[in-house]
């Protein structure tokens, strides 16, 4: 029997699931949505770090807004074209297993929210001097982990080729 070639890429986006779905569970729970504004943010590190209870319907920043629907399913044509396209990714590599497991659990602990509640909830608030970053949740970090990385193993992948040649 051969062993299960994507173990990472699985147990990766399981972890990133998890984490996301119960950190948003206790949120919904312990904290009055609406506290970006009103009531206030809850201080985790005083001038740096907050919690809030924020219901996104759009993506990143806010943007689309309402369009809870159409980012779902443009979420499961992602989904389908990680499958899809998975030799071309280089999903056999153990590193690619990781970064795309990242990717992968963002995408399905936010497209649970889509669908099972209608928005995302957003509630890490990170304050910089003089910025205050748009709220966000673990899944959106999972997603712009795995997005750097990418990036970044392709350009690696690219000097790799370059010194070869």
């Amino acid at each position: 029997m051969q062993k299960f070639k994507y173990i990472r890429l699985v147990a990766t986006a399981l972890v990133i699931v998890i984490l996301d779905q119960l950190t948003k569970y206790w949120v919904s729970i312990k904290i009055e949505p609406g506290t970006y504004i009103f009531p206030e943010p809850i201080p985790v590190i005083k001038n740096f770090f907050y919690l809030v209870h924020i219901h996104n319907t759009g993506a990143a920043w806010g943007s689309f807004s309402g369009g809870s629907l159409w980012l779902g399913i443009l979420a499961l044509l992602v989904i389908s074209s990680l499958f899809f396209f998975r030799k071309y990714l280089e999903l056999e590599r153990s590193l690619m297993q990781y970064v795309m497991g990242l990717l992968l659990g963002g995408i399905i602990g936010n497209l649970i929210d889509r669908f099972y509640r209608g928005y995302v909830i957003d509630f890490i608030d990170i304050h910089l001097p003089g910025y205050r970053w748009p709220a966000f949740n673990i899944a959106d970090s999972a997603i712009c982990i795995a997005v750097v990385l990418y990036i970044v193993l392709i350009i690696l992948d690219s000097f790799k080729k370059a010194n070869k040649a």
